[in-house]
């Protein structure tokens, strides 16, 4: 193939989101055969690419996925790949684990083989693991590229991207101008050793980047940096020296949700301790004697709940009968844009109360004051009235029938210590003990329990809401005020937290001394009179700890306009991109966390409103019009929700092959009416 006349086409970030669109290109090449137009495919990712940077291989195998082996994939399985023109490239990351088990994949090594050996399909595998299985994919994609398709890795960092000056490619002449008019402007993409590359479309799928601290994080660094202490940005977990945490020292945590497992994990088994039976169904911890003390704290002050043991991701007793799809949608084809509290949550919460009570009649007939079906038929004539009436009905039978102490508050599942105060830290660490064992035990219990069952259907119905709400489906008050202002913060909490043993772990720890908990809303700062990072809740009495280490245990914020990538500050500077901007309920602007795109396949607009037509967006800089663009796309899933960002991937892919098909066809055009003039001249 002659390269100088195939589309280049540049995806920047080779993890999974970039992976996805190179292996959608190459299904779609494969699929149209003859007819496709060459393309030469660029990957820029200074990191493997597959994995990228969040999974890169080499990285501990303590640090593990929060979702099954059966959950996860790059590339399109069932329905979803039934869905799509092209058929995969590669497997779902279970089907190539059952496949390394059965000797059928090479080239890994005795650790990974074991592991997979180790697993089953609703098992936890490590970070690295799945790192190996993007390894495999990228391979696969690479291997079975056809003949009009080169893929070529550029181990570097993008750090600018301009619009090309295409003066100096006279070898392409007037057709090729006449074909880069056709498929939009090209692109001159700076990279970190110089070199400038070319290109004709560009995808964005850059994935974590690094940001600015917060002013408040800004005071603690500078402290730090003042008076000696150490103070931890947000980081990746895996990027992390936690060996440089020394034995026996207090370490304040700021965070709980996964990136605190990752630390909780390497300062005590990665540095010898050991995790047994205690024979009662909990865990004990022995020491190795070296590690921190660790005092944790959240604004809820507990730890996100643990994934249910379950042989499905999403519990096969849970069905939504309300926030299904065709309910949801029915508000956009009926040209309303619904809002999330008033249109969407009753929907989702009528599922939540059905899925806890409905299991709750199933494992605990005897703690109710009624039968089963008495209360099942009160209940589920109470969640099918219409309008607002269905939830005080609902409260009603509840309250009539099920004791106070098996009732369900949802949304106060966000907040389990509100409102009460603890005389000291003592009794504060006593409360959360009790909350991790009741939470490790309901996760064991699986369909059986049935507050792992409310969160297994708002687990659904997340997928569903995601679905509807993409691309301007609710007003952007509403995404901002009720989605992401109370619903995220609650259904992050209790859906997406780590695996069961996990949070087994931290109950063994905190028995053994290891791990203590600050309170709800903690204020962190410096105490200038000790010299220390200080921690303390409103809620506790009599307790506040110090300490020279402060750790924040959480990603760098996923905000474009707070990046400190060199790529986006410089896309950013020139105007070729901008910030997605609404209005709130109060009129005033509100920058939204991601990037201002076009409708799908999205297209990146600029400073003047102007699309942008051959660079595309994927993944989580995606955030201004999808929600939950952090979480993997689910094997099997419908396109439109689960498996959305799938459905992403190929739309991006469609529309380079279709750019580089006219392309094509406007540069053989041109080649043949030239051919033509200069053949009517000479005669």
């Amino acid at each position: 193939m002659d390269n100088r006349e195939a589309r280049q086409v540049a995806v920047i970030g080779g993890g999974p989101r970039g992976t996805s669109v190179v292996e959608r290109l190459v299904a779609g090449h494969r699929h149209r055969g003859e007819a496709a137009p060459d393309l030469v495919i660029h990957v820029v990712e200074p990191h493997e690419p597959g994995p990228g940077h969040i999974w890169r291989t080499d990285q501990s195998r303590l640090f593990l996925m929060n979702t099954p082996c059966l959950y996860p994939t790059v590339v399109p399985v069932g329905d979803a790949a039934d869905r799509m023109a092209a058929p995969p490239v590669a497997l779902s990351f279970d089907a190539w684990r059952r496949r390394v088990v059965d000797g059928l994949i090479g080239g890994l090594t005795v650790d990974d083989r074991t592991e997979c050996t180790t697993l089953t399909s609703s098992g936890f595998p490590s970070r690295a693991l799945y790192g190996r299985y993007l390894t495999w994919v990228f391979g696969e994609v690479v291997r079975l590229a056809p003949s009009g398709v080169s893929i070529v890795h550029h181990r570097k960092e993008a750090v600018s991207l301009d619009r090309a000056d295409r003066a100096d490619r006279a070898d392409r002449a007037d057709r090729a101008d006449r074909a880069d008019r056709a498929a939009g402007q090209g692109w001159d993409i700076g990279l970190d050793d110089g070199q400038v590359l070319r290109a004709d479309d560009v995808v964005l799928a850059v994935g974590h980047l690094p940001a600015t601290l917060t002013p408040e994080q800004e005071k603690l660094q500078d402290a730090a940096a003042r008076h000696g202490l150490q103070y931890w940005p947000p980081a990746v977990p895996a990027d992390v020296a936690w060996n440089r945490l020394p034995a026996g020292k207090t370490v304040l945590i700021r965070g709980l949700g996964l990136n605190f497992f990752d630390a909780m994990i390497q300062v005590t088994e990665g540095r010898g301790g050991r995790f047994s039976s205690a024979g009662d169904g909990r865990l004990e911890y022995t020491p190795s004697g070296k590690e921190p003390r660790l005092v944790a704290a959240s604004r809820r002050g507990v730890p996100y709940r643990a994934k249910a043991s379950l042989e499905s991701y999403i519990p096969r007793s849970v069905r939504l009968r309300f926030c299904t799809v065709e309910r949801v949608l029915a508000f956009r084809r009926s040209g309303i844009q619904p809002g999330f509290d008033h249109d969407l949550w009753p929907l989702l919460h009528r599922d939540t109360l059905w899925a806890y009570y409905s299991t709750l009649c199933r494992t605990e007939p005897h703690c109710l004051t009624s039968t089963p079906d008495v209360l099942l038929g009160e209940l589920d004539a109470a969640l099918n009235l219409e309008g607002p009436a269905w939830e005080a009905a609902a409260a009603a039978a509840i309250g009539a029938l099920v004791p106070a102490d098996r009732r369900i508050d949802v949304e106060s599942l966000a907040h389990p210590f509100a409102g009460r105060r603890f005389d000291d830290g003592e009794e504060f660490s006593a409360a959360v003990l009790a909350y991790l064992d009741e939470d490790a035990a309901g996760s064991a219990r699986g369909e059986d329990d049935p507050l792992k069952m409310a969160i297994g259907a708002m687990n659904a119905g997340r997928s569903v809401i995601k679905e509807v709400v993409a691309d301007g489906g609710i007003s952007g008050a509403s995404w901002n005020a009720e989605l992401r202002g109370w619903f995220e913060p609650l259904v992050e909490g209790l859906a997406s937290g780590p695996p069961p043993l996990r949070i087994a772990q931290l109950a063994a720890l905190v028995r053994a001394g290891i791990v203590r908990f600050v309170g709800p809303n903690p204020a962190f700062g410096f105490d200038p009179d000790e010299g220390l990072f200080r921690a303390a809740s409103p809620w506790v009495r009599r307790e506040a700890f110090t300490a020279r280490y402060l750790v924040e245990a959480m990603m760098p914020a996923n905000r474009v306009s707070t990046s400190l990538s060199p790529l986006m500050r410089d896309l950013l500077a020139k105007g070729t991109v901008r910030p997605r901007t609404f209005m709130a309920e109060d009129g005033v602007p509100v920058t939204s966390a991601g990037l201002d795109v076009t409708a799908p396949p999205y297209r990146a607009v600029d400073n003047t409103g102007r699309e942008q037509g051959s660079l595309f967006v994927i993944g989580l800089q995606l955030a201004s019009v999808q929600w939950g663009t952090a979480i993997a796309a689910e094997a099997g899933a419908p396109l439109g929700a689960g498996a959305r960002t799938l459905l992403d991937a190929d739309a991006i892919a469609a529309a380079i092959t279709s750019a580089a098909t006219s392309a094509a066809t406007s540069a053989a055009t041109a080649a043949a009416v030239h051919t033509s003039s200069r053949a009517s001249t000479s005669s």
